[in-house]
């Protein structure tokens, strides 16, 4: 039994986006481990504290199994200098926590996003004198070099890759649900032995209560997109194909966007600007009762913005094993490299940010037969119970595990060897 320590800012319970950390926390746990998840306690769909009192500056809870630590941070509502003070702030307080403890781990799992918060991970590893695994989830600086926030030359983007070839190199591996994440690093200099692909983790038994499909469509053909409405995903395309699709196609495609975000009010905007009678927004759906919701897709939407040069070390999006294990076709707007709806045969690929390779997307998935899209939909939820089941992924996280413990263990005794 190993005890293990999970810093993920953006963590969340099962009714909440996000559930990737509790998924393979629980797993773990459920294989003897004794695991606990430092997270923020500020929602980052609701903008809204959840989880703590006025008076309370962290707090303990219990979830099926799995211990998290709630940490107070400051509020925010877009991606500006206040989102970094609650980033700051959380990599401070889950360090000071962590260390001031006497309770010691086995090993300490840090994951982006943010780097910080890996960062504070790693120095809890080096104060408690165990083992640190890298966990990437997106690759900082590159993500914000290819959305243009920062420049590739600036301080900005030499400071986080600086810190990023610091971590991936004091850790004892590097876990990524990029499939490319190998290839990247090895740029960096590092082993390519030390780099190790787990996809994302899916209870599947959740997706029980979305209704089967059989094919057949809707009266209107619902086209559903279920994530953040942020600036990473090109939905303003997804409305510009709404437009099209209503002076081409009358009445017979709907558009349902569910979720929250910055860039909604501006998107709900935009909209009403269009006139689109055939876009529905809705809020944030708590995730018992979103797999009922999912239920009235004919497909799933996902609008990746064109860029080739982030996306050609793979994709690593929840809402897209979400979307397979829900058991509709994907019209997938993107280019990655690895491209899982592809390679699950689960759907259409078009164009990112193009919105009439959208439409032209949406008309073959209508023209075919009923067969032929329940075809697509069976071949993505065989995809994610293969690739994706939180118990096979939990079991690849435990290898992980031992392995990084065995590592340490054996350069200790070596050691301890030379030093007498």
């Amino acid at each position: 039994m190993a005890r293990i320590w999970i810093v993920n800012h953006y963590a969340s319970t099962p009714e909440q986006p996000l559930t990737s950390a509790f998924d393979v926390a629980k797993a773990l746990t459920s294989k003897g481990h004794e695991v606990t998840i430092f997270a923020s306690s500020y929602n980052h769909y609701r903008f809204e504290e959840t989880r703590l009192r006025n008076d309370e500056g962290s707090r303990e809870e219990f979830v099926e199994g799995v211990r998290f630590w709630w940490i107070k941070t400051p509020p925010y509502r877009a991606n500006d200098w206040r989102r970094v003070v609650n980033m700051v702030v959380f990599a401070v307080c889950v360090f000071n926590l962590g260390r001031a403890w006497e309770e010691k781990p086995d090993v300490v799992i840090g994951a982006t996003v943010h780097p910080l918060a890996a960062l504070s991970a790693y120095l809890i590893s080096r104060s408690k004198q165990v083992p640190f695994i890298y966990e990437v989830r997106d690759l900082w600086p590159l993500v914000l070099i290819e959305f243009g926030r920062v420049s590739r030359y600036g301080p900005t983007a030499w400071a986080l890759g600086s810190l990023e070839r610091f971590l991936s190199r004091q850790a004892a591996a590097i876990v990524s649900p990029l499939q490319g994440a190998p290839e990247y690093f090895a740029k960096q200099g590092i082993p390519l032995e030390k780099v190790v692909w787990i996809p994302h983790p899916i209870e599947l038994a959740r997706y029980s209560q979305v209704e089967p499909a059989d094919g057949r469509t809707s009266a209107k053909f619902t086209l559903m997109y279920v994530g953040g409405h942020v600036y990473g995903f090109a939905l303003g395309a997804v409305l510009r194909a709404a437009e099209i699709c209503q002076n081409t196609m009358r009445d017979s495609v709907r558009f349902v966007l569910v979720g929250g975000g910055q860039e909604k009010p501006r998107l709900i905007e935009l909209a009403n600007r269009m006139n689109l009678q055939n876009v529905e927004f809705r809020g944030i759906i708590p995730k018992s009762e979103l797999y009922r919701v999912m239920g009235e897709a004919d497909a799933f939407i996902l609008p990746m913005r064109d860029r080739p040069g982030l996306y050609k070390y793979g994709s690593s999006f929840n809402k897209l094993c979400d979307y397979l294990a829900a058991g509709r076709p994907v019209i997938f707007a993107g280019n990655p490299s690895y491209n899982p709806v592809v390679e699950a045969r689960a759907g259409i690929v078009v164009k990112p940010e193009d919105p009439a390779a959208l439409v032209q997307g949406i008309r073959h998935l209508m023209s075919l037969s009923a067969d032929e899209r329940l075809r697509m939909a069976t071949h993505g939820q065989t995809y994610v119970r293969q690739r994706h089941e939180a118990g096979k992924i939990g079991e690849q996280w435990e290898k992980v595990v031992r392995s990084a413990l065995a590592s340490t263990s054996a350069v200790a005794h070596r050691e301890r060897v030379t030093a007498s």
